[in-house]
């Protein structure tokens, strides 16, 4: 092989040298470490095939993290890309144009705030004593629904969920935004003589014309709501109880609380999988 064939190979390979170092070596010995039960704090690893992975499926915990994972997923996808579709399209209609640039950036700072600055913004909202929200829901005469909210069970995780969607909305906005933008002027003056009207067009010339930031939206969404871990961490740290535990946190629990190591990295493989599976599926039904 010459020089000259030799190149390309040349320009990849501090690219893949840096991939296979960083994830897919990483991901190969998690799964190794996944069959074993070993503690940092000890010398011995036993081999315990598929124990953990049958302990997982029998841990209610485990179903409980699962759970509370796929109910972000689901609540996300519903408000960060459908809810921010619509709320990209909106601030491009013609009628917000003058304000638009004020509105994307008041939509966008919620994204460039520390989650850590972020948690204490809403524990003090959610404070049952002082809080924003009992104060507001007292106002307007539903004092009755007032409550410690991330002290009680039942409002715990939505608790977390909601400040996820105020952090994660504006960000899959401005994707939407620069995706409407480039969509051709014609296409919607076209429309226009048509007799369509704003919904008609929305449907019709926007959605399909964003399809591929939407797909991008999508995968960036699931993979945070699979992955979440710091707004449980800061708000809740998984409770009370376990009511507000995902994945990642009763990996964290695992792996540096009760020294788990190996059945931790049987959490991070069942991670590792759904994550893969979703983006399979994704690319299946965005390439029909």
């Amino acid at each position: 092989m010459n020089n000259q064939k030799k190149l390309p190979y040349l320009f990849i390979l501090p690219g893949f040298i840096i991939v296979t170092t960083f994830i897919y070596y990483p991901v190969v010995k998690n799964l190794y470490w996944s069959f074993y039960k070993w503690s940092p704090l000890s010398q011995g690893r036993e081999f315990v095939k598929f124990s953990n992975y049958v302990q997982l499926f029998n841990d209610e915990i485990f179903i409980i993290a699962i759970k509370n994972n796929f109910v972000h997923a689901v609540i996300s996808l519903t408000i960060q890309v459908f809810g921010a579709l619509v709320l990209a399209a909106i601030l491009e209609d013609k009628i917000f144009r003058k304000i638009s640039g004020f509105l994307r950036s008041m939509y966008f700072i919620p994204t460039l705030i520390s989650i850590t600055v972020t948690g204490l913004l809403f524990s003090f909202i959610y404070n049952p004593q002082i809080g924003l929200l009992n104060e507001i829901l007292g106002l307007i005469g539903l004092g009755q629904f007032a409550t410690g909210w991330l002290g009680n069970s039942d409002t715990a995780f939505p608790s977390v969920i909601a400040m996820g969607q105020w952090i994660g909305t504006g960000y899959i906005t401005m994707l939407f935004v620069v995706a409407i933008q480039k969509i051709p002027q014609d296409l919607y003056d076209a429309a226009i003589v048509d007799g369509c009207n704003k919904i008609q067009k929305f449907l019709y010339i926007t959605v399909p014309q964003v399809k591929e930031m939407t797909f991008v939206a999508v995968i960036f969404t699931l993979s945070r709501s699979m992955l979440v871990f710091a707004d449980v961490f800061v708000l809740t740290g998984g409770g009370p109880g376990y009511s507000s535990q995902v994945l990642s946190t009763y990996l964290y629990n695992s792996a540096f609380i009760n020294n788990e190591m190996g059945y931790a990295s049987t959490i991070a493989m069942i991670i590792f999988i759904i994550t893969i599976l979703f983006y399979l599926l994704q690319a299946k039904i965005f390439s029909e």
